[in-house]
């Protein structure tokens, strides 16, 4: 039965992982698809690649989702959790989805990890949940609506004596580099996640060690997942990201991708700190469409999405609660 329900677990976690990939497939090309830079198939496709190449550039962030958010009990009860978990993160993935809100799929399976802890009565690190997770999710929309407003005043200033049609043609060509690293961020950061949670449901079904690395085949499977996910694409929020939050031209949209791509490697390599990549790209697209006039972003629409932002962690960790009753009545 253990077996049955680690590899349940895992199956789980990599559904989670392919509905993050087209959840969040818009964070990486939806500006450069907008502004024409990029057909959305041949972009796709880049952000897959990318995104696969990116889940094989560290670890950190899947040891923090795997070891520092909570401490799941050894056994039937801590798979359930950790299914739970999952679950209540994939659901609350496809109503944002379907509502074309561009919410975290990363916050949604912080949430759902410590919905389902709480309602299990297990233990809940939120000294590592704030400054890993709390923390960053307030700072890194912040910094990436100042850095991209700081890279947009610089550009305008370099290109000021510039034709315009003409440098608006470079930087067309110069968003395809700038989309396919938001892609290899993305997978840094997202595919990270899921590696740690079938890392933690390893641990906890008595696989591997604490202490081991987290197995080569974990790596790969997510890597695998989160690229078909993000190939499968998500076009209503590449709608709400790419056109309704403000009309981007290709210099806005490649500052945006520069500065939303810097926080998310930043916040990988230097800190193992789950960020979300929704959130970082959506603040740096508003904080490129501040620099032509505030009256330029579409304050509604940014609003509707910050409410889906703060309610993602509350919203996944009820529904993963509710999920981990439900899973717990069937397994004990």
């Amino acid at each position: 039965m253990e077996l049955a329900l680690v590899i349940g677990v895992i199956v789980i976690a990599l559904i989670f992982d392919y509905t993050n990939g087209f959840h969040d497939a818009a964070n990486a090309i939806a500006t450069s698809v907008s502004t024409r830079a990029l057909t959305p198939r041949v972009a796709l496709l880049m952000a897959a690649v990318m995104n696969f190449i990116g889940a094989h550039l560290g670890t950190s962030v899947a040891q923090t989702v795997g070891k520092g958010i909570i401490d799941a009990p050894n056994g039937r009860q801590g798979l359930v959790i950790v299914g739970g978990a999952l679950i209540g993160a994939i659901i609350w993935n496809l109503i944002t989805w379907y509502f074309g809100l561009p919410s975290s799929s990363s916050h949604a399976l912080i949430g759902g990890l410590v919905g389902a802890a709480m309602a299990a009565s297990a233990s809940v690190q939120w000294d590592g949940v704030v400054a890993k997770v709390v923390i960053p999710m307030i700072l890194s929309p912040v910094v990436g609506f100042v850095l991209g407003g700081a890279i947009m005043i610089v550009i305008l200033w370099l290109f000021r004596r510039t034709n315009p049609h003409k440098s608006s043609r470079g930087f067309r060509y110069s968003q395809t580099v700038s989309a396919a690293a938001m892609a290899l961020g993305h997978g840094m950061q997202d595919a990270q996640k899921t590696m740690g949670v079938i890392f933690l449901a390893l641990v906890v079904g008595g696989y591997v060690s604490p202490t081991a690395d987290i197995p080569e085949w974990v790596i790969t499977a997510s890597a695998l997942a989160i690229s078909l996910g993000t190939y499968a694409g998500g076009w209503r929020i590449m709608r709400t990201l790419g056109r309704r939050i403000i009309h981007l031209d290709p210099p806005r949209g490649f500052a945006a991708e520069a500065a939303a791509a810097s926080v998310l490697y930043t916040a990988a390599m230097g800190f193992g700190a789950p960020i979300s990549t929704t959130h970082t790209i959506t603040s740096a697209i508003m904080g490129v469409g501040a620099t032509r006039r505030l009256s330029a972003v579409r304050w509604g629409i940014a609003g509707n999405i910050v409410t889906a932002w703060v309610l993602t962690i509350p919203a996944a960790a009820l529904v993963a609660a509710l999920s981990y009753f439900g899973l717990h009545l069937i397994f004990g």
